[in-house]
């Protein structure tokens, strides 16, 4: 009997009929090639915007941080929702990357090289906003524990925002080796391809030497697994430190022990929804159908539909919680979220949260690309007022009346957030023209098992070996 991987029933993860030579073909093709029009026009946005975010943090540094609406109540605003809405969307890449990867998924090999680096790209987006937000940016280092000559000046180790700079700093770097070990056979396969001497060398260094003997692929294979396994616990760990930052204090509407669970669901939630908005792109500009297929869409859209169930369930276990402990000011918070001046916020939330993703249960919109693409938005949007919700609705209100405020960014947070998207943009533009955005070799793996034209090939053959099976079972009776 014939023993296969993969049953042929399942969908093909590679349509059409490739061989291994029009694997590399197809994924080299935009690197070798001049880049289409859509993407001068994406770059060139993202450069402005990008232009636009440089000159409004310059605005805040020079004229200080009064420039931006928070005030003496509300001392957290615009710039913390970002950082730590851009946190989690970088945790798709790395949940795509580790965690289908010691479970061996075939389907995350479309999806991972893209994935990996959104990670790598929303982090540097987050991390620029805890630091000027300091204000002094230039006293920055300061964060950093390390002995120095000025006395006993240690960081407060107690602190949850500490922990932060700890989290991040480990999560990026882990990230960034992950991302960068897959690359490594890519460059050599695009370093053998190359037709000028700059190119061949600038692969070359990149792609370390790498000859493709049976010894580096063993070490690349041990490498994959030893960063898969350091990198899925901080999967969890990252945006519980994060969560962190709120459920440590004793303002209400922060001090709750849910935060953990529902921070690292959220992060998975808007994670997956960036990365079905920029795969949805990246197939488009780059013509590569037949790598990121539906079947990956639909994966993707289940786990969005699961995330955004367990979102849902954390926002009503909140509200229950709240009603339940019989503590007027945490009710207050509530009552002041859901029905005080914010009120918009929250039914932004709650809308393109916990109901939208609900469509996904239907399979036929599961697989309808442009639905798709508009609900990856509208999730994302949904997750930046969760945050802005958590942090601002639970601020405004403080126990004294006359402290109470109402809080709108100005154009210089606008603008620095409208800055972090042109660099999000930027990085990924040129990363979809210099470096492969599917990991080819990792195609060519399950090419044999998952690929449309193997599939065909064995579907008849296991049909056989099935009834020749049976007959031999019945004869052994």
């Amino acid at each position: 009997m014939h023993l296969k991987y993969e049953s042929s029933t399942r969908e093909p993860l590679v349509e059409g009929n490739k061989t291994y030579h029009q694997v590399t073909e197809d994924i080299c093709k935009p690197i070798e090639q001049k880049p289409s029009r859509l993407w001068y026009i994406g770059f060139f946005f993202s450069i402005s915007l990008l232009l636009f975010g440089v000159f409004s943090v310059f605005w805040e540094v020079y004229w200080g941080i009064g420039v931006w609406g928070i005030n003496r109540t509300i001392g957290w605003g615009w710039d913390i929702t970002n950082f730590v809405w851009w946190v989690g969307i970088g945790h798709a890449g790395t949940l795509i990357s580790a965690i289908l990867l010691l479970f061996r998924q075939g389907w995350r090999t479309g999806v991972n090289r893209a994935a990996e680096a959104m990670t790598i790209f929303a982090v540097m987006c987050a991390g620029q906003f805890p630091i000027f937000h300091m204000g002094r940016v230039w006293d920055a280092f300061y964060v950093l524990p390390y002995p120095n000559s000025r006395g006993p000046l240690w960081p407060n180790f107690n602190s949850a925002l500490l922990w932060d700079v700890f989290a991040i700093s480990t999560y990026f770097t882990v990230s960034l080796l992950f991302w960068y070990s897959g690359l490594v056979p890519d460059f050599a396969t695009i370093r053998d391809r190359a037709k000028t001497n700059l190119r061949k060398r600038l692969y070359g260094l990149a792609s370390f030497g790498w000859t493709g003997t049976a010894k580096n692929w063993q070490r690349h294979e041990a490498l994959s697994l030893v960063l898969a396994g350091l990198s899925t616990p901080l999967v969890l760990s990252v945006h519980t430190i994060v969560s962190f930052d709120f459920a440590t204090s004793v303002i209400p509407g922060w001090h709750t022990t849910i935060f953990p669970p529902y921070f690292v669901a959220g992060a998975i939630f808007s994670g997956f929804a960036m990365v079905q908005t920029l795969l949805i792109m990246v197939r488009k500009i780059f013509k590569l159908e037949e790598y990121i297929t539906l079947a990956h869409i639909e994966r993707m859209n289940k786990v969005i539909v699961l995330t955004g169930s367990i979102v849902g369930v954390a926002y009503l276990t909140e509200l229950f919680m709240a009603w339940y402990s019989g503590v007027e000011y945490e009710q207050a918070a509530f009552q002041w979220r859901i029905l005080g001046p914010y009120w918009w916020s929250y039914w932004a939330m709650m809308s393109c949260n916990v109901i939208s993703p609900q469509f996904f249960w239907f399979k036929k919109l599961r697989r309808n690309v442009p639905f798709t693409f508009i609900m990856s938005i509208v999730v994302n949007i949904g997750m930046w007022f969760e945050r802005f919700v958590i942090i601002v609705t639970s601020l405004y209100r403080d126990y004294i009346p006359g402290s109470w405020s109402y809080y709108s960014p100005t154009w210089p947070e606008v603008g620095f957030y409208l800055g972090t998207f042109g660099l999000f943009f930027t990085c990924f533009f040129l990363f979809a023209k210099y470096f492969p955005v599917i990991a080819i070799a990792e195609i060519k793996f399950i090419l044999k098992t998952s690929g449309n034209n193997y599939k065909e090939q064995m579907a008849p053959i296991e049909e056989k070996s099935v009834e020749e099976f049976a007959h031999e079972m019945e004869h052994a009776h």
